[in-house]
């Protein structure tokens, strides 16, 4: 392992909320991109990078241009970049691959560093519980349902999609950590290790709260990544020790008309 290995997600872009618009959110973003390149070896993105984004053959969502260049500009450079789709942006089918040469995961990975090992996703649809959701996903991810829905106009079916990334939100919940029995995923990470017990480390996002909880055999380690749009955090393995940290979300005053704290 020659750098550390980095870890984020949740940065809905797209979105106007919180404290920064979305465009200085994409400009901080690109800025923590920028740091963490000093001395990354890997970055794992893992899920609902954009709050909504669907490839037409020919086309792709409005925005995103900074964050975009970003990325070419560092897998150009030779750093191993891995994105992994989320409930907002599944309908990934090529575009990263063929542009930035960057891999698409729509499934949790399994890697391992310095005798580590690390279970990765975005973690929607995982454990028990939120079954309207898991019935959506699957015809979210059908392949006629996809075809249909890419012979819409991308005017109407980018308009009818943001409309329903707004009612997920509605439902959204940001509360604190709520209990390891009343939390998905911690239950998920518990389950899994009884098939698994060598996962040293569970990395999801999806949750919006950044987490790091010690599972029941006292070794392994749930951690949620947080967000991008109230927390501004993520998650870094220097080889040892896995770690959630902050980014401090300032952007140049020229860039929002004053200086951000």
């Amino acid at each position: 392992m020659d750098g550390k290995i980095y870890f984020a997600s949740d940065f809905h872009l797209g979105l106007d909320t919180g404290e920064f618009t979305n465009r200085e959110r994409e400009l901080i973003i690109c800025r923590w991109l920028d740091t963490v390149a000093n001395d990354a070896s890997e970055i794992y993105l893992v899920g609902d990078l954009f709050d909504f984004w669907f490839e037409y053959r020919t086309v792709i969502p409005k925005g995103h241009s900074r964050f975009l260049g970003k990325l070419a500009e560092l897998s150009d450079l030779g750093i191993s970049i891995s994105v992994f789709s989320g409930n907002h942006d599944m309908w990934m089918f090529g575009y990263f691959e063929e542009e930035f040469g960057i891999p698409v995961f729509h499934k949790p990975v399994v890697r391992e560093w310095n005798g580590k090992r690390f279970f990765i996703g975005h973690g929607d649809g995982l454990g028990p519980g939120d079954r309207g959701y898991k019935r959506l996903k699957k015809i979210f991810r059908n392949r006629l349902c996809q075809w249909l829905f890419a012979r819409l106009h991308p005017n109407f079916g980018i308009s009818l999609a943001n409309f329903w990334s707004g009612k997920s939100r509605l439902h959204s919940k940001r509360e604190g950590f709520l209990g390891a029995d009343r939390e998905w995923l911690v239950q998920y990470c518990e389950r899994k290790l009884t098939e698994d017990p060598s996962i040293d480390y569970f990395v999801f996002g999806h949750r919006h709260l950044p987490i790091q909880h010690t599972l029941e055999n006292g070794k392994s380690a749930y951690i949620n990544l947080g967000d991008w749009m109230h927390h501004f955090t993520y998650a870094v393995f220097d080889g040892e020790k896995m770690e959630l940290k902050k980014f401090e979300p300032q952007v140049p005053a020229a860039s929002s008309g004053q200086e951000t704290k």
